[in-house]
């Protein structure tokens, strides 16, 4: 693959979202490539709103972006809230800018007004596929008489401006994909400005790029088509003395989600929204993202952020597609959650300790217990959200039974066993588990049962659920006075 090119001025890269919905991991996968290019080169950072449609976008969205943006820790050099030598970093408050540069691109012949009807560009269209010819834009419009332009207006025809694409072939280093080329009768002279005046994705994004100073243009191979094109529009520009480089591309490998379909922002599992509200770890879920078409070694997938920082190169990007598995996503999390500080462990997880998702009164939940129990929770979760239903037992005045795991391990004699491990219990060590674990494994052998069958309906009656956080330790957290209860409410059950 070709390798990021020496620049003459200092790496400066952009991620330039729309205000659109929530973000997506695709758009998040983007940033961190982004983000750790210019972090990794000592380069600058631009993040820049284009936001100039205005049915879709909206300040909801925009603040969410702005939201996730510090929520995943990202910082940024030039943008909103930080301000920079090229604001404003709003498309919507630049629409004077790009009316004056379409209309040198017009006065200069590099654009011209496109009359033609979407009707007529159909019919055109369809005639050219059904000769087996190219169907993009014919040129109609290219070369019209002053009287052909005059008949257009009587008509009340309202024109379109389109950029003139030069009749050559347009040649490229990619920066993840290596060097690709584009003949001309496949890039087709496009829209720039709609016939009301605004300004189309296709200028105001290279306009903002060549105002910017933007040097490297990391994105999406979605927009890979529309390069060609972008890089004859910077030669205009800079032949206008707007741009002072055309930057170099790279496009990142599509993020794949089931049945091998490019995950989209419809897709329930690209919404940033819904790893926040699970509890995955903004550093855990980022490692995940940016193994999607990135390695920092063969045999390392879990890392620091600043570690891929330090090893992050463009060039090492894989240009193929990438799929997204939930699985392993929340296993690295998972990881992640490792390798906290006990102590940012137990703050991390307060969300998830109160209302709305605690389903115990506020008055119930024990500071001590709660620091007591974490670190052996802290070896049990993939997300942080799955802490609610770990400690419930912990809170609640009695457990909440799950029905299936009480029918599973409330076997025929499971009330003799009880009482056998209550009378253990009740003269055991409560300072320590290991006294607990001899007295449910004494219980045990006196009915024949090794340990995993013995505690079984121990740890449900207790707890409510046959799998959770280590037996013991939870019983010494829990305490004596209301575990021997639990167990005499178990028996009260399996009697009555």
């Amino acid at each position: 693959m070709a390798s990021a090119p020496a620049s003459p001025s200092p790496i400066r890269v952009r991620f330039c979202p729309s205000p659109t919905g929530n973000p997506h991991v695709g758009l998040v996968r983007t940033a961190l490539f982004n983000w750790a290019f210019a972090r990794h080169h000592q380069g600058t950072l631009v993040f820049r709103i284009e936001d100039t449609d205005a049915a879709r976008d909206s300040e909801e969205s925009y603040n969410q972006l702005l939201d996730a943006m510090r929520w995943l820790g990202f910082d940024w050099d030039e943008g909103p809230e930080v301000g920079g030598p090229h604001a404003p970093y709003r498309q919507s408050q630049r629409m004077d800018i790009y009316a004056d540069v379409a209309q040198q691109l017009l006065d200069g012949g590099y654009a011209y007004h496109c009359y033609c009807s979407q009707e007529e560009l159909d019919s055109r269209r369809e005639a050219a596929r059904a000769a087996g010819k190219p169907s993009g834009y014919d040129g109609h419009c290219r070369d019209l008489s002053a009287e052909q332009v005059e008949q257009y207006r009587a008509e009340g025809r309202q024109p379109i401006v389109r950029f003139r694409m030069p009749d050559e072939t347009i040649t490229f280093d990619d920066l993840v994909r290596g060097e690709l080329t584009f003949t001309p009768e496949n890039v087709p002279d496009y829209g720039i400005v709609r016939a009301n005046g605004a300004p189309l994705y296709t200028l105001v994004n290279p306009v903002d790029d060549a105002l910017m100073d933007i040097t490297h243009v990391l994105r999406g191979e979605d927009l890979l088509s529309s390069t060609p094109r972008q890089i004859a529009l910077y030669k205009a520009l800079t032949e206008l003395g707007i741009a002072k480089q055309t930057p170099a591309f790279g496009h990142l490998p599509y993020v794949m989600g089931e049945g091998n379909k490019k995950l989209s922002k419809r897709d329930p599992q690209s919404s940033l929204n819904l790893y926040r509200e699970r509890g995955f770890l903004p550093e855990g879920l980022l490692n995940y993202l940016s193994l999607l078409g990135w390695s920092l070694s063969a045999d390392k997938d879990i890392f620091t952020i600043e570690e891929m920082v330090a090893a992050f190169e463009i060039s090492d990007v894989n240009p193929n597609p990438a799929r997204f598995d939930l699985k392993k996503c929340e296993a690295i999390n998972a990881d992640h959650i490792r390798l906290l500080d006990v102590k940012e462990f137990t703050e991390r997880c307060r969300t998830w300790l109160k209302a709305p998702f605690a389903p115990w009164a506020p008055e119930a939940f024990d500071e001590a217990k709660w620091e007591a129990i974490a670190p052996h929770a802290q070896t049990r979760l993939k997300v942080l959200s799955e802490i609610t239903e770990n400690v419930d037992f912990l809170f609640l005045p009695e457990p909440v039974f799950d029905e299936a795991s009480w029918t599973k391990a409330m076997k025929e004699g499971s009330d003799a066993l009880l009482r056998t491990a209550r009378e253990k219990l009740q003269s055991a060590d409560w300072t320590s588990p290991e006294s607990l674990k001899e007295a449910v494994l004494a219980a045990g052998e006196a009915h024949g049962l090794k340990l995993g069958k013995a505690q079984a309906p121990v740890r449900v009656a207790v707890t409510g659920r046959t799998v959770g956080l280590p037996l013991f330790e939870s019983l010494e957290v829990l305490g004596k006075e209301t575990t021997l209860a639990r167990i005499d409410a178990a028996l009260t059950r399996l009697t009555a």
